[in-house]
């Protein structure tokens, strides 16, 4: 989660305000006949870009020095059990266990291989372990949130978890997010990091949520969204969900603007 605060008429802006925004955006980007290559880090239905968005030229820096300090990434430093965070307590954490799987490819279907990928995400109930989500609902004792996992020679990852409950935030009265898990990968440099969200089929609010639609290009936006596969849930066990990754080309995974605790009403 990210810093961020959301535009002082949060509570007189309604849903059906902000839906109207997004469906003139959407007007405006179909009649242009541009397809846009990068998700809009500039979107006023979401209220927080105002202030996240970069307004000044970007200032260059010697990657071989930021190199020389960060952290490196191998098998000794990643153990194969923070990928299952339903093991991470000494009880069961509550909700329906949900196991993701998906494989890290570049632009050409190479396999991006041992890599790392880290994943963050609210509990069942929409409440995540930080002290500014002061959402009133239950934390989960047995459930923290977080995993990670490298990718295996085939560019596999796994993780296995508990679905994500939507949640409200600030941006405007009576907003709520999508399910959704928090996607970190790191490339061949500590420099190369790309953070995006995955999101689960069938969401109805889809449509509503700012975030979500701040990727304007829908076909873009289907990239986000998991594809439920029987194939891989476990018999009285989990459901499965695959979502491959795309780091280059024109079939790439976005990267998106992230919500965090500071955007919600009670925070």
């Amino acid at each position: 989660m990210t810093s961020a605060v959301p535009s002082d008429d949060s509570t007189s802006t309604t849903q059906a305000d902000i839906t109207a925004e997004i469906e003139e955006i959407e007007a405006a980007y179909q009649r242009s006949g541009v397809e846009e290559t990068q998700p809009r880090r500039d979107y006023p239905p979401y209220r927080s870009t105002a202030l996240r968005h970069p307004t000044k030229d970007l200032h260059h820096a010697d990657p071989e020095t930021i190199e020389r300090w960060a952290p490196c990434f191998g098998t000794r430093d990643v153990d194969p059990l923070e990928a299952d965070l339903t093991i991470q307590s000494t009880g069961e954490p509550i909700g329906e266990r949900t196991v993701v799987i998906g494989r890290v490819v570049d632009g050409e279907g190479r396999p991006v291989r041992h890599q790392l990928v880290e994943i963050w995400q609210a509990n069942a109930g929409g409440r995540y372990i930080h002290k500014r989500d002061q959402h009133p609902a239950p934390l989960d004792p047995n459930f923290t949130g977080v995993g990670r996992c490298l990718t295996d020679s085939d560019g596999v990852y796994r993780f296995q978890t508990i679905k994500p409950g939507p949640y409200p935030w600030r941006n405007h009265h009576n907003a709520w997010r999508p399910a959704h898990i928090h996607f970190s990968l790191f490339g061949t440099d500590f420099t190369q990091r790309m953070v995006t969200q995955m999101y689960f089929p069938g969401d109805p609010l889809f449509a509503l949520d700012p975030i979500y639609q701040s990727v304007t290009d829908a076909k873009a936006r289907e990239r986000l969204v998991a594809t439920y596969d029987h194939g891989l849930t476990s018999h009285e066990w989990a459901l499965g969900y695959r979502w491959d990754i795309v780091l280059t080309g024109s079939s790439r995974t976005y990267m998106e603007p992230e919500d965090d605790a500071s955007d919600r009403g009670d925070a």
